[in-house]
């Protein structure tokens, strides 16, 4: 069963991130704060839905229920969800969003680096794929934490304030299950606690150039992956799964 499967889990993990995270993003279609950055944050959101789509269609191949990427995606109820609890976080305003997206670009450029060696040929030839993606994310939301940090005193102050928020919620990307350990030592997946060296060094760098200052390690959250969320989660399944529950029976 799905339940007991460890591998479905992690890929169902990283699925639901990108389609969390894109849904998200897909939210300031319209509102940006200027029509390029509209644009350029619609077309991550796009580029996320995209690996949203080839995770869980292999998620649900290993669903052992022959799930579609559908069915995945729009009826699973909130605890069936294992995304990281950052990609929930409300948009808040431009800063806030281009926290959440950094520190995630910055940890989801390193996971897909390291999965373009695992074993299983799937998630393999995925993060491939996507690693061209993620790597124009992580430059473009990395410029903007440098362009806010060290603009106007105000737009300092937003992109300060904003990390500080996100901070807490960082944590969480580095925290293992314990089913992972076969995975990872079949070489089927990486060891996301060794990432996070990585992670802090790529980090300081942009922090630093942008004349910001990282929070302490203190108190992180989690939950995600074992299915407890914010209260956010909720509101964004009831806006993206109305239609195809109401009217389960819809082509288009």
């Amino acid at each position: 069963m799905a339940a007991a499967n460890p591998l479905y889990d992690f890929v169902t993990h990283l699925g639901d991130n990108a389609l969390i995270l894109g849904h998200r993003l897909g939210e300031w279609c319209g509102h940006g704060p200027v029509l390029e950055q509209d644009i350029a944050m619609t077309n991550i959101a796009l580029d996320l839905i995209g690996q949203a789509r080839m995770y869980l269609d292999y998620a649900g191949k290993l669903s052992g229920e022959n799930r579609s990427e559908d069915d995945m995606a729009y009826k699973r109820d909130v605890m069936d969800f294992k995304n990281a609890l950052i990609t929930e976080l409300r948009n808040g305003d431009f800063a806030d969003s281009i926290a959440r997206q950094f520190f995630f670009d910055q940890w989801n450029f390193l996971l897909l680096q390291a999965m373009t060696e695992s074993s299983d040929e799937t998630l393999k030839a995925i993060a491939q794929k996507s690693i061209k993606e993620v790597t124009y994310h992580k430059r473009w939301s990395s410029e903007w934490v440098t362009r806010l940090g060290d603009g106007t005193d105000e737009s300092k102050e937003k992109i300060q304030r904003a990390i500080e928020d996100v901070w807490m919620y960082t944590g969480e990307l580095f925290m293992s299950q314990p089913a992972d350990a076969d995975l990872i030592a079949a070489g089927v997946i990486p060891d996301v606690t060794g990432l996070k060296a990585a992670w802090d060094e790529a980090v300081k760098a942009v922090i630093s150039e942008a004349t910001l200052t990282l929070p302490e390690d203190e108190f992180m959250q989690d939950g995600g992956r074992t299915g407890f969320h914010t209260e956010h989660l909720g509101y964004i399944l009831a806006e993206m799964q109305f239609l195809p529950r109401a009217y389960p029976d819809a082509t288009w």
